[in-house]
């Protein structure tokens, strides 16, 4: 009997001796893993921080670009049919001035306008303090919905955006030809872009209905790289 317990007590032992070890290796791999949570929260905080300094810095360069466009521009756009907004865009909004009725060959006086407002707009954007932070500069060309009444709205919609994107293009050729842009015409050509959206973005009167004259607008439009900032932090994170 004796032998009997000495052989199962032995036994239970062993049983410990093993058991002891196996505890030691998940202490360690516990550790192991909030080790990784930890410098993971760490790398998303400081991922976070960046992307934060990103957006502040973001604003305050708009904030200036807005500034300055104001300054250079707010005595002329009453008198160009125009408006600085918010975003940054600067939007010629009447029609009668840009082009004529479902044409895309520049009226005399927007081409007047252009010679007066685009130099000047690429000489502040082109400015050291600004080069580095514009990622695009887009000419968007907006129609109405409307093309005839004889005409479906499908059909009209593509109608209208062919017209607004040869309205953009003739915008573009025509900007980047002018003499006072000649010396940024390198950079001007990886930055402007023309770009026609038919009547995908409309304006509507406070009751919701379609401004149809007020849709017929050209837009001078700045895009940052912030985003792209961004987007490039986040893909580290996933990684």
């Amino acid at each position: 009997m004796q032998t009997i317990l000495a052989g199962k007590s032995r036994s239970r032992g062993g049983s410990e001796a093993h058991w002891i070890p196996l505890s030691d290796l998940m202490t360690g791999l516990m550790m192991i893993f909030v080790l990784i949570s930890i410098l993971f929260m760490i790398k998303v905080e400081q991922e976070a921080n960046k992307v934060k300094t990103i957006a502040l810095t973001y604003e305050e360069n708009k904030d200036a670009l807005y500034q300055a466009l104001a300054l250079e521009f707010n005595k002329d756009l009453p008198s160009w049919g125009a408006e600085l907004r918010p975003d940054l865009t600067i939007r010629f909004k009447e029609p009668q001035v840009l082009f004529d009725l479902g044409k895309d060959t520049l009226k005399p006086e927007f081409i007047r306008i252009l010679d007066d407002f685009f130099p000047r707009y690429v000489t502040i954007l082109s400015s050291e303090k600004f080069k580095n932070t514009i990622e695009e500069i887009r000419i968007e060309g907006h129609t109405s919905s409307v093309w005839s009444l004889s005409t479906s709205e499908d059909a009209a919609y593509f109608l209208n955006m062919g017209l607004s994107q040869a309205r953009t293009r003739s915008t573009l050729e025509y900007v980047i030809s002018l003499a006072g842009v000649s010396g940024e015409k390198s950079w001007l050509k990886s930055h402007l872009t023309a770009n026609g959206l038919s009547s995908s973005k409309i304006v509507v009167r406070s009751d919701g209905t379609e401004d149809p004259a007020a849709s017929q607008r050209v837009e001078f439009r700045v895009r940052t790289n912030a985003e792209q900032k961004i987007e490039d932090i986040l893909r580290t994170v996933k990684r």
